[in-house]
């Protein structure tokens, strides 16, 4: 079994990588891997690493998200179903301001997304359930919702092109 990535930078924001791991099939299904600590670490800063997974079940229609903060890097990846992910560059003073781009992830296009901190991170689930799985790496403790950034879903400035009009959202989403 290979443990190998294709591992590339974004070509639309600089520091969001993708990683897309070899995926071995056979009769039963598949496997893949879906972290190395030494080739996914270091394309974060030195002396940070990853310490907390969180996964997060969703029904068809949620959109989750933009949400981010000032020091988390979040290696992102949809681990069931289906979904459109987008990181949209927040870092003031970057070329690509309120630029976004956006990934489809399911069983057929696995890989996940290196988002660094000041991005925003959202998705939209396009499955009837999605499981999304999220690893942490960050100085210090964690920094929950009330200490997160959010930008409205539908924000004119950045204009995601969802492929739904009303989606399900949270209180904090809306």
């Amino acid at each position: 079994m290979s443990l190998d990535f294709d591992i590339h930078e974004s070509n639309l924001i600089k520091d969001v990588w993708i990683l897309r791991p070899s995926v071995n099939e056979d009769l039963r299904g598949n496997i893949w891997t879906s972290f190395l600590k030494d080739e996914v670490e270091k394309l974060i800063p030195e002396n940070l690493y990853f310490k907390h997974d969180k996964f997060s079940s969703s029904k068809k229609n949620v959109l989750r998200g933009i949400h981010g903060d000032v020091k988390s890097w979040k290696l992102v990846t949809c681990v069931f179903g289906e979904i459109l992910q987008v990181v949209v560059d927040l870092r003031e003073g970057s070329s690509t301001y309120l630029k976004w781009q956006s990934f489809k992830i399911d069983s057929n296009n696995l890989q996940s997304v290196l988002i660094p901190p000041r991005m925003g991170n959202a998705y939209y689930v396009s499955s009837e359930n999605a499981v999304y799985h999220y690893k942490l790496a960050y100085s210090g403790n964690y920094l929950d919702a009330e200490d997160q950034f959010s930008f409205k879903w539908n924000d004119e400035r950045i204009g995601i092109d969802w492929p739904v009009s009303s989606p399900i959202l949270s209180f904090r989403d809306r």
